[in-house]
């Protein structure tokens, strides 16, 4: 039997549902979760430490940042150490910020995607990938606090019709797209936007290559050629 990864939207959706139930639990009054708020910081740690495995350490300057910023957080929360011995330390961001910007030189800032999915997550940074397979079925990109962008001109052929589903809250998301592609919208904007920025041409052929689905809060998702 085939193995399927559990794509990243899954991951981050999951999440975000399990701190939903942990506060309404206590809003409600069915648990006291009250206890359990002390150890926020941690999750923006994880949050961080997600984004740098998800990325493959090529989005590492706003992950970094937000792993030690909610480290120093959860340190003081924690008795260890105090407020003023951390404002100490603040050159420490300005190291993180050189490390980031050596290991994106290292690293290859497009990502080349040979598999017929692309699954990419970018927080608090961006992700910049570019498919170069002939056998293109769809995917998902999420943008949470950063940017998302796939390019699909390498894309010679469709079997079917492709469907990638975006998820961007304070994010963005950009595809390119090969111009003779016809693309339909079904993206849900909420205080934000989704639209096909390419010139109007006509439609050289009537079946959909390309269905972009999913919603966008407080970003946007766009459609290039």
């Amino acid at each position: 039997m085939a193995y399927r990864r559990i794509s990243n939207q899954v991951v981050v959706g999951g999440a975000i549902v399990v701190v939903g139930l942990v506060l309404l639990a206590n809003s409600t009054g069915l648990y006291d979760t009250s206890g359990l708020f002390r150890y926020i910081p941690s999750l923006f740690v994880l949050v961080g430490l997600y984004a740098l495995v998800a990325s493959g350490f090529r989005n590492v300057g706003g992950p970094l940042v937000l792993i030690a910023i909610a480290g120093a957080w959860q340190a003081v929360a924690l008795d260890l150490v105090t407020g003023s011995q951390v404002l100490s330390l603040w050159p420490l961001l300005l190291v993180i910020l050189g490390l980031s910007v050596v290991l994106g030189r290292v690293r290859s800032s497009v990502e080349p995607v040979t598999g017929e999915r692309v699954d990419l997550v970018a927080i608090f940074g961006g992700r910049n990938a570019r498919v170069t397979t002939s056998r293109f079925t769809g995917g998902a990109l999420t943008a949470l606090f950063g940017a998302v962008e796939v390019d699909l001109r390498d894309v010679v052929e469709l079997e079917e019709t492709a469907r990638i589903n975006v998820t961007a809250l304070f994010g963005g998301a950009e595809i390119t797209v090969p111009r003779d592609w016809n693309v339909q919208i079904d993206v849900i904007p909420i205080f934000g936007g989704a639209e096909d920025e390419r010139p109007r041409r006509e439609l050289e052929h009537e079946a959909v290559d390309l269905v972009v689905s999913g919603f966008c809060a407080f970003g946007g998702v766009s459609i290039k050629d």
